[in-house]
């Protein structure tokens, strides 16, 4: 999923040392624009996902792909905003893919676009040698 806003906050990081070793957590805060302007919280989660953020500039326009998880818990339901990308919106730009990776412009690699197979007309009339006789002329 994608949506565009201003980028009005960064959050503090959090660090720490699993079994995996050591992770990183941030996240940030956009506000959409529009009649009823919403402030909407974003998670990130990894190194490179928190340092896309530090990269922008604050009050500047961006489109975040993110992915939407819920968990319940003591049978309250938590949502959370996972961004898997942040990057400045420039106007009139090509719209990234909702898988998360950035298009790069490159459409020999690109599988083409396919065409939907033409489907016969829902109310297509019967050839003349299969139309009923009747005795009037009348075409129905």
């Amino acid at each position: 999923m994608e949506i565009t806003g201003r980028l009005i906050k960064i959050l503090p990081e959090s660090r720490g040392e699993s079994a995996r070793g050591p992770w990183v957590r941030g996240g940030f805060v956009i506000e959409t624009e529009g009649e009823y302007p919403r402030q909407v919280a974003f998670d990130c989660f990894g190194e490179d996902r928190v340092s896309m953020v530090k990269n922008i500039p604050m009050n500047s326009p961006v489109v975040v792909t993110f992915n939407p998880e819920s968990r319940e818990f003591n049978e309250k339901w938590y949502t959370n905003l996972r961004c898997s990308r942040i990057q400045n919106y420039v106007p009139g730009q090509m719209p990234s893919n909702s898988t998360g990776y950035a298009w790069s412009g490159n459409t020999a690699a690109a599988p083409a676009p396919q065409q939907p197979a033409p489907q016969p007309a829902p109310f297509a009339s019967a050839p003349a040698a299969e139309m009923p006789k009747t005795d009037d002329d009348l075409p129905f």
